[in-house]
């Protein structure tokens, strides 16, 4: 397979160790090894380190997956696969697509959703969002766009890069446009718990559908990029098998370290949960702020879930201008909408990071000569 250069990936490759300024990280700081270690239970501890470095279940650590299923109402131990997030989207795509198969797919989204379909060269159609109304996603629309040779639907809630979250009302009806269809339902679910009202949090695809694949892990709402750590539920378990099958052209199995770490984490998930929802709701209001205090730059549909937010650039000059040019003169790194492949009228902005407030008052400074 011959599949584009990922721009969102290599744009943070260019600025994300030499910018000064981080403003478009989708996730929060990463918690220290110490921090999670110190949390450890005295049989927690003996896990991690009695630890023999050697090849670990190609599925996952059972007592790993375990921890998983409590995230859910309806998946068990056996409903999964452990494998990096990213990883995940590529086996699951190119184990549930053909090449004559349509696909319909969110939009704007994290570049490697549409790009594996295209890559794997399927006919794709997206399914936008309504700014003006809060980037709300119609299930309308979405129903409209299935054909007869519609495979699969793509959707990824709460969203990157707009922090949409439906209602409850919506996503069901995502569900049973899915069911009417006998389509699968790939549910991209990285920051879920990351509700700003957790009233509002809703269930995973992969609880509701027999179909659905939801794909989550540690990155962004337990602030553990860097275990490397994320898995795949579903209860179609032919389904499932394939995948495990394919992934052994992958990595074959997860880092053991990752796992126990992982697993520590996860059996502390609250405390990891809530240090990350009391930084973001904090830094939003500092955000929203910045926002109304700049309105003749800058609007927004304030988020309601996540860690990121699309803000509208009311200026003349293109987002990926206007970036290149921040980050060059004030060491600011924000993401344009080009790198979406969204118009170039707007920015994704990232408020998981304790650094927030000195971002901002960088981008204030630089704001003055806009």
């Amino acid at each position: 397979m011959k599949i584009d250069p990922f721009k969102l990936e290599r744009y943070f490759a260019k600025y994300e160790f030499s910018a000064k300024y981080l403003l478009s990280s989708s996730d929060c700081d990463g918690f220290r090894m110490n921090d999670i270690l110190g949390m450890a239970t005295i049989e927690e501890m003996k896990l991690w380190q009695n630890l023999q470095l050697g090849y670990t279940e190609s599925q996952g650590l059972p007592m790993l997956r375990e921890e998983v299923a409590k995230l859910y109402s309806n998946i068990s131990s056996d409903d999964m696969m452990v494998l990096a997030p990213e990883e995940g989207v590529f086996v699951a795509l190119n184990c549930i697509l053909s090449k004559d198969d349509h696909v319909i797919c969110i939009a704007p989204s994290y570049q490697s959703l549409p790009q594996v379909v295209r890559s794997i060269g399927c006919d794709i159609t997206y399914w936008l969002p309504d700014e003006e109304r809060g980037w709300y996603f119609d299930p309308q629309e979405l129903g409209k766009a299935i054909r007869p040779n519609t495979r699969l639907i793509i959707i990824n809630f709460p969203h990157n890069p707009t922090g949409y979250l439906p209602s409850l009302h919506d996503f069901q009806s995502i569900i049973d446009i899915a069911k009417a269809h006998n389509l699968i339902l790939f549910s991209d679910e990285m920051y879920r718990y990351l509700e700003h009202d957790s009233s509002l949090r809703l269930p995973s695809a992969s609880d509701l559908y027999h179909n659905a694949i939801s794909l989550s892990g540690l990155s962004k709402t337990f602030g553990l990029a860097g275990l490397r750590i994320g898995w795949l539920t579903t209860k179609n378990h032919e389904l499932l098998e394939q995948m495990m099958a394919f992934k052994d052209y992958t990595t074959i199995c997860s880092s053991a370290p990752s796992e126990v770490l992982g697993l520590i984490g996860l059996r502390h998930k609250e405390d990891l949960i809530e240090t990350n929802i009391k930084k973001i709701k904090r830094n939003l209001s500092l955000l929203d702020g910045f926002i109304n205090a700049h309105s003749h730059i800058l609007s927004w549909s304030k988020p309601n879930a996540g860690t990121i937010g699309f803000a509208r650039l009311k200026i003349v000059t293109p987002a990926l201008d206007f970036c290149e040019g921040i980050v060059a003169e004030h060491g600011i790194m924000i993401v344009p909408s080009e790198i979406f492949d969204y118009g170039d009228k707007h920015i994704r902005l990232g408020f998981g990071r304790l650094s927030l407030q000195e971002g901002l008052d960088r981008l204030g400074e630089a704001f003055k000569g806009v």
